[in-house]
């Protein structure tokens, strides 16, 4: 009698407990489940779906670190909240701020990726961490993981090119990806109703309403990009779907993947020819 073992193996889709050998799941009708393209470190998701909020807040102290320290004879130190430990404006526009001058000028398009990143001041990277914790996890339940990259990178990408096009000549925060989260939850709240829904979106919604008024009272606040973000959440949820109407599935895995490479090339490019110019052009 031939003796083999049959290895067992979470499907990729549903989650279920499988054989390897498996051509189709039995549970939700995935084909090929135990094949590499669908069984890998990156189309199996994180154990801990946090994970992903934990590396986008360590990028962006990453950034923000990198920019004091690239410049740090530049930075502020007054005693003014909204200043202090401010990096210099030369190290952001080399690290990919954005806006009409920076892509108008030197036709840097890439900072449109970028510049969701990098922040002006402890206070900004501050409040824009706090919204993504508490609003990343809730949009990782409702809608996974990788469909709450997607609408983070997208939100960041679409809001700043809004921005760019009213005119905004110089801009940077992780705000605007940080607002397509709020357009994903008011979508859900208001698509999912009932009790649940309707007191998510009522919540939601007292976050826009914050955020128009705190954006009228407050100079300097990029209100384009924000609400570029937020319809960018908006229609991003609808497109996409969330757990209760689709589950994740292999499109949107493939789809956060390019998300992330797009992002990680941005930010290499945009370190990696700082330093240069800092080290090699004495330019920063």
């Amino acid at each position: 009698m031939a003796n083999y073992q049959r290895s067992s193996i979470l499907c990729p889709n549903c989650g279920k407990l499988i054989s390897r050998d498996e051509h189709q799941c039995p549970y939700c009708g995935t084909v090929g489940p135990g094949s590499w393209l669908k069984n890998n470190a990156w189309t199996r998701g994180w154990r801990n779906p946090n994970r992903a909020v934990n590396t986008i807040v360590l990028v962006n102290a990453a950034m923000y670190v990198l920019c004091i320290l690239i410049n740090p004879g530049k930075i502020g130190v007054s005693l003014n909240p909204l200043t202090f430990l401010s990096p210099s404006g030369l190290a952001l526009e080399f690290l990919g701020a954005t806006g009409t001058i920076p892509i108008n000028h030197f036709h840097r398009y890439w900072t449109l990726v970028s510049a969701g990143y990098l922040h002006g001041g402890i206070l900004h990277i501050f409040f824009n961490m706090m919204a993504l914790w508490q609003l990343a996890p809730l949009v990782n339940r409702e809608f996974g993981v990788y469909r709450m990259f997607i609408i983070y990178t997208l939100a960041g990408i679409v809001g700043y090119l809004v921005s760019y096009l009213a005119g905004v000549y110089w801009t940077i925060g992780a705000s605007a990806s940080v607002c397509g989260l709020v357009g994903a939850i008011l979508y859900y709240g208001k698509s999912r109703g009932g009790v649940y829904g309707k007191a998510l979106y009522r919540q939601i919604a007292g976050w826009v309403v914050f955020l128009f008024v705190f954006g009228l009272i407050v100079p300097g606040i990029n209100n384009w990009a924000h609400g570029g973000g937020i319809f960018t959440g908006i229609v991003t949820g609808y497109l996409l779907g969330y757990r209760e109407k689709k589950k994740e599935n292999l499109f949107h895995k493939i789809f956060a993947a390019a998300c992330a490479a797009l992002t990680v090339a941005v930010l290499v490019w945009a370190v990696g020819t700082t330093i240069y110019y800092k080290w090699f052009e004495h330019l920063v």
